[in-house]
């Protein structure tokens, strides 16, 4: 059998010359044609592909005339102004409009060593994006591709952030000769890297035409942020959130490069923080034992933004939004706890203020202090101070004595000073409890920062966040006092707003909704030059600050 085989073969090979020495030259040149493109022809998974026209990725057949059919993915990849980079690189780029079929499990990275502390938290974050890639769900086998390999080049080995921290990173994208993917990331430290191999995260997607990873063939990008400090607020007091939401917040954070997690960690209504200094905080103030946040939790939350570029800001809201945790104290700490009728001592439920004339107040809050910033080691610490009310002071007999003994009146000017003197021992507490070296210190606009008081607020040691509108003219008498500012204007930062009131009826106090253009229009600078502040002022504005609480 095996020689009737070969003699076939031998008859086939001797008709096929002969039909090409016959000049049948055309027909075998068109068999072999058909062969070839046959074999090097793409399996797609649809007869549709998709081209950018006019900014948008349009739906169409496959046809003869398409040379290179993409899918959504690929084609979301450079249609528009910058294709799925997100947000818009501030400096320039340059995208090719190829993609390279990219191994997922062929990543490798050079420049830094992993013993480093930049370098572990890298190699951290390229295992992360290993991960991610394989959710993309290619069924194919992802041992095919090009090789990925990301060459970081970073000055610096410092992980500590603060407002002056350059974020600025360049990434370089190329296909070299050998058909390697080569990526370099340019930066002075961590933060900017990380910002840098985020960005490229996103020129990585599932071709699902092909069902294969693929990656951009060409790239330059320079970027950096605008603003130092972007933010996302989460009240995790009034309304408990467990610890894996919070992780997802970062992770959503992170993913549009936002580096300030605030968290809104108490508040009047519960106590979820656990204090070492004074156990009984948690265990009085919050909602139950399983609704604490423990040490290690917070230890957790806070690698878990520094892998994620996120520095996480905490917040001891004082001297009012005090009262749940704080019922074992005693010494006359807390006035107008759970008062009623709560509208005539606070503006929600339950109401609550520290007792600026008590000592064993005092004693506390340093204790606390010490805690947050042995925990959150914090390079910016909001202290609060908003929505004072003086008639919870005023109900207090203890104030009332303090105020007679004195020789002062129980006016708006004796209870300015009261708040005044207890933000000046508070704020030296926070001091003492960082080993003498202050840190700059936010506040909320309240009445301290209106005409009459303003002055008191030092540039060297507060930062104030607005949660006013946007046309309040506080916001132009900040800026003439050279006090930096953060933006949380609640006619278009607070996610909260539009639904249900939460005291009373109707809609709440910040409604209507706020639509997310709204939200991404919210320009500090247009805001300022509305109010027809002068440009040299822009360097005061230190960003915007999201709020959910």
């Amino acid at each position: 059998m095996f020689t009737r085989l070969k003699r076939r073969l031998r008859i086939n090979r001797q008709s096929v010359a002969m039909t090409i020495i016959s000049g049948g030259m055309i027909f075998v040149f068109t068999v072999l044609l058909q062969y070839l493109c046959f074999n090097n022809a793409e399996t797609l998974s649809s007869p549709w592909h998709y081209e950018c026209k006019a900014g948008f990725c349009q739906k169409l057949p496959i046809t003869s005339n398409v040379t290179i059919p993409q899918s959504l993915p690929v084609c979301q990849l450079f249609c528009g102004d910058s294709g799925t980079l997100w947000p818009k690189p501030t400096k320039h780029y340059s995208i090719d409009n190829l993609t390279v079929h990219l191994n997922p499990q062929n990543i490798q990275f050079s420049g830094i060593k992993s013993s480093t502390q930049t370098g572990n938290l890298l190699q951290r974050n390229i295992e992360k994006l290993k991960e991610n890639i394989r959710r993309f769900g290619a069924r194919k086998s992802q041992t095919a591709g090009s090789a990925l390999v990301i060459d970081f080049v970073i000055e610096s080995d410092d992980i500590f952030r603060n407002l002056e921290t350059n974020e600025n990173y360049i990434l370089h994208l190329t296909q070299n000769k050998n058909g390697k993917v080569d990526a370099t990331i340019t930066a002075q430290n961590y933060f900017g890297a990380r910002y840098g191999l985020e960005t490229l995260s996103q020129l990585i997607v599932l071709d699902d035409l092909r069902d294969e990873i693929h990656i951009v063939k060409e790239v330059h990008i320079e970027d950096g942020p605008v603003f130092p400090y972007r933010g996302l607020l989460l009240d995790t007091a009034r309304n408990f959130m467990d610890k894996a939401s919070i992780l997802r917040t970062i992770t959503g954070m992170s993913m549009s490069k936002l580096n300030t997690f605030h968290w809104h960690i108490t508040d009047t209504h519960s106590f979820p923080f656990f204090s070492k200094t004074w156990t009984k905080f948690s265990e009085y103030g919050a909602y139950s034992p399983q609704k604490v946040y423990t040490e290690a939790d917070v230890q957790e939350i806070l690698d878990f933004g520094l892998l994620n570029g996120v520095r996480v800001l905490p917040e001891f809201d004082a001297p009012a939004h005090v009262g749940n945790g704080w019922q074992w104290v005693g010494g006359d700490s807390v006035v107008c706890y759970n008062a009623d009728p709560w509208s005539a001592y606070c503006v929600e439920p339950p109401c609550g203020q520290l007792n600026p004339i008590s000592e064993r107040m005092y004693e506390v809050l340093e204790g606390l202090y010490k805690d947050f910033v042995e925990d959150f080691r914090p390079d910016l610490f909001h202290m609060g101070g908003d929505e004072i009310n003086t008639n919870c002071w005023n109900s207090s007999s203890s104030i009332q004595n303090w105020i007679k003994a004195h020789g002062l009146d129980p006016d708006e000017e004796t209870y300015s000073n009261l708040w005044k003197n207890f933000q000046d021992r508070a704020y030296n507490l926070v001091t003492k409890a960082n080993g003498g070296k202050e840190i700059p210190a936010i506040l909320w606009t309240s009445d301290l920062t209106s005409e009459k008081n303003i002055d008191y607020l030092d540039p060297k040691k507060y930062i104030v966040q607005i949660w006013t509108s946007s046309d309040d003219a506080t916001i132009k008498r900040l800026l003439d006092k050279n006090l930096r500012v953060i933006f949380s204007n609640y006619d278009a930062l607070y996610l909260d707003c539009g639904f249900g009131a939460w005291v009373g009826e109707g809609n709440n106090w910040c409604s209507p909704y706020k639509g997310w253009q709204l939200i991404y229009e919210n320009s500090p600078y247009h805001i300022i030059a509305q109010q027809k502040i002068a440009d040299n002022k822009q360097k005061l504005v230190l960003g915007n600050n999201l709020s959910f609480s």
